[in-house]
């Protein structure tokens, strides 16, 4: 089976700049490869603020990411919201919705939320929230954010990053036949993606590639 590593973090701004050039390269890529979104993590839990330094810092790459990409952001988030640096709960929560076939929708909603709706998703509230206008099942999902199989599979996820050799995000990994391939991250464009894919690929898998 050949499988295309997707690992992000919902909370990641570098993810959410690369978020349609994602799109793009999952609704053009051949069927018979496999895609699996692997959460990062990108800061543990903690209920301490985030010091006025740090959030500075972070909204500065939040510009470097609008001006490098074109991603939309509201920085009213900063004025609104008490900033944690704290993501796994936003992980928590792609695997909570993950068990009720709606991972990806998790994630946009994740994203949507802190980066336009300026809405803290490191919080399980706003969490919770979110799996109510997706019509999720509200009170498994929310057995499901503190149940230990989560956070299983959280740290399952981890392991799994760390044997790809991923330590930043987003990165992609292409495995083909048992051998990992990591692949160059274009931002604005997912044909270089593509095209990498093709040269990895045996032939008859290549030629299979979509070309838009």
């Amino acid at each position: 089976m050949t499988t295309l590593f997707h690992i992000h973090d919902p909370m990641c701004s570098w993810c959410w700049g690369y978020r349609r050039t994602w799109d793009q390269i999952r609704a053009r890529l051949n069927p018979a490869i496999s895609i699996e979104n692997v959460v990062g993590g990108l800061a543990p839990d903690s209920d301490e603020p985030m010091p006025l330094e740090l959030q500075q810092t972070i909204a500065g790459y939040w510009k470097d990411v609008a001006e490098a990409t074109g991603a939309e952001f509201n920085f009213d988030f900063w004025r609104r919201c008490r900033p944690r640096r704290s993501t796994y709960p936003a992980c928590r929560a792609v695997l909570a919705a993950l068990l009720q076939d709606a991972e990806q929708e998790m994630i946009e909603a994740i994203q949507q939320a802190y980066y336009l709706r300026a809405m803290n998703p490191s919080d399980n509230e706003v969490l919770i929230s979110l799996a109510s206008e997706l019509n999720l099942d509200v009170a498994k999902f929310e057995r499901d954010l503190a149940d230990s199989r989560v956070e299983s599979a959280l740290q399952q996820a981890f392991a799994l990053r760390k044997s790809l050799g991923v330590y930043s995000f987003p990165s992609l990994v292409l495995q083909v036949a048992g051998q990992n391939h990591p692949l160059e991250i274009h931002y604005c464009e997912y044909q270089p993606t593509l095209d990498q894919i093709a040269r990895l690929l045996p032939s008859a898998e290549a030629t299979a590639l979509s070309r838009f």
